[in-house]
């Protein structure tokens, strides 16, 4: 388990564990350390997909299916043993999505809440022409500028070849992952019963987050925080976050 999932601040007292997701490229550093801003009823836990960080001589995942597989080998005792929560940041949100599906459908295991952030519904058009974007023919230097306009990533870190390197491949590996993700909604059924808390940027580029209220029979809300795609590195927005998605879990009647 350690290996797929970093665990900075155990809390084996906790009352539900949040499962964090990182976005395109991303590790596992800033999502981690979320779990000293809880309380003590939130244990964060958060997903290190292979290829990085402690995993880096691994090879990428091949494709959803493949990860959203191994994330739910590790973690399914895990989960069910005590209630959890989703979090997931762009790419992320697509994983925790996909693993929330796959744990819905195969194992009837709903989290209690799913948060969803700087991400289109899965189902909307804005998400099928993503798919499309030739990122294995698009040279590095406009990936380059794509990380860049988004954020999250410290120039000094893009300034260093070999990091800069693997950087763009683990951008190309991860985004070619999202880009085998498939979902079709059914015109009657909600797979989930959840509420569900969409967050964005207010500089980010619009997200088609209505979408998500399609997919639960709970409740859906929509939050707008200030800055870009990454605005929930900032201390401000973390402190949001944290408070607000501690009130939904609490709400839940663990």
């Amino acid at each position: 388990m350690e290996k797929v999932i970093a665990h900075v601040h155990k809390r084996p007292n906790a009352l539900c564990r949040l499962i964090c997701f990182p976005w395109a490229g991303g590790g596992t550093l800033q999502l981690a350390r979320w779990g000293k801003l809880f309380s003590n009823s939130i244990e964060v836990l958060c997903v290190r997909f292979p290829g990085r960080e402690t995993r880096f001589t691994e090879p990428f995942a091949k494709d959803m299916t493949s990860m959203v597989n191994e994330v739910t080998s590790v973690l399914l005792q895990e989960l069910k043993e005590k209630p959890f929560a989703f979090f997931g940041h762009s790419f992320g949100s697509y994983v925790s999505f996909a693993v929330a599906l796959h744990l819905k459908e195969k194992y009837r295991l709903e989290p209690v809440h799913l948060f969803m952030s700087g991400a289109h519904a899965p189902h909307s058009e804005a998400v099928d022409s993503l798919k499309h974007i030739p990122i294995f023919n698009t040279i590095d230097e406009e990936v380059l500028a794509y990380i860049r306009i988004q954020g999250g990533t410290s120039s000094e870190l893009l300034h260093n070849e070999e990091i800069k390197k693997h950087l763009l491949l683990t951008f190309r590996e991860d985004i070619r992952v999202f880009q085998t993700f498939s979902f079709k909604k059914a015109e009657m059924d909600s797979p989930f019963s959840c509420d569900i808390t969409c967050f964005n940027g207010s500089d980010d580029k619009a997200h088609d987050l209505q979408g998500w209220q399609e997919l639960t029979s709970g409740d859906t809300s929509f939050y707008e925080l200030p800055g870009g795609h990454f605005y929930l590195l900032e201390p401000s927005n973390e402190i949001f976050l944290t408070k607000h998605i501690t009130r939904c879990i609490e709400n839940a009647g663990l």
